[in-house]
């Protein structure tokens, strides 16, 4: 009744000088005897010793009165970092974050400062980096005698048939990127039905038959007349030029290429 951390058997053996196997007997006896007359406390064993401690039932009225004014709750990183540590110690802050993926330096000084975590040895490795594992403190909180009687973390996790029909589902109602909804591998796409040729549309629009296109027809004289018997096109009065051509060399050079035009001088 007056120990603040629970006490081990031994302990009380020392103290009530009997066997340690004695006072286990003799606390399994209360822990019956209280459950049997529906205490409002029990007698259980946490963290390698026994103390008392309210009963679970009337927990929601025991946190009105304990956590009255409390804000102090750990994050969602520091509890999933503490449950790292718990299933998968000892470790080291490098392992951690490397579960994590970010950085823990912060987390891992929270839980110490709270006392869930503790340094617990040296990596035999380069570095000696400190390794860390759960505390007496821990199993104290969590209401278990030792790590060991954490619950299976496979437990946690859906089977393996709940994730094949969890994966069939998401595949069949999620779309893909660039087209409608995959249907599972098991089920095959409807086929659209056949529309006869000669059957009318659903709506009753009726059929559209698509224009006929004329044939174009060439008069045979057109073909047959040459480019003598065109005349030739008049030129109008203001597109003549009417200033008096200028000598070849006048123009700017001498016909070079023959063609009647004076040929621009070439710079050397």
């Amino acid at each position: 009744m007056v120990a603040q951390e629970p006490v081990e058997p031994h302990l009380l053996a020392q103290l009530l000088e009997i066997a340690p196997a004695r006072v286990e007997e003799l606390c399994d006896a209360l822990e019956a005897e209280y459950q049997e007359q529906d205490r409002g406390f029990t007698l259980v064993k946490v963290a390698g010793g026994y103390r008392f401690q309210s009963h679970g039932d009337l927990a929601a009225y025991v946190e009105r009165f304990a956590l009255e004014g409390q804000s102090a709750r750990l994050s969602s990183a520091a509890l999933e970092t503490l449950a790292i540590v718990a299933y998968k110690q000892p470790l080291s802050r490098a392992q951690i974050a490397a579960i994590r993926g970010v950085n823990v330096d912060g987390v891992m000084r929270t839980l110490q400062q709270r006392g869930y975590v503790e340094e617990i040895g040296r990596d035999s490795g380069p570095g000696q980096a400190a390794l860390f594992g759960t505390s007496t403190e821990f199993l104290e909180r969590m209401g278990l005698d030792r790590i060991e009687d954490l619950p299976a973390i496979a437990d946690l996790f859906p089977s393996a048939e709940v994730m094949e029909a969890l994966e069939q589902t998401l595949r069949a109602s999620a779309p893909d990127d660039d087209g409608p909804a995959t249907l599972p591998l098991d089920q095959e796409e409807p086929a659209a039905p056949e529309v006869p040729a000669d059957e009318p549309p659903a709506d009753g629009t009726g059929a559209e038959e698509p224009p006929v296109v004329q044939p174009t027809t060439v008069d045979p004289a057109l073909l047959a007349m040459s480019d003598d018997d065109f005349p030739e096109p008049e030129v109008p009065s203001w597109a003549v030029d009417p200033r008096p051509a200028a000598p070849a060399e006048e123009a700017g050079g001498p016909d070079i290429d023959g063609d009647g035009q004076a040929d621009l001088p070439v710079e050397p």
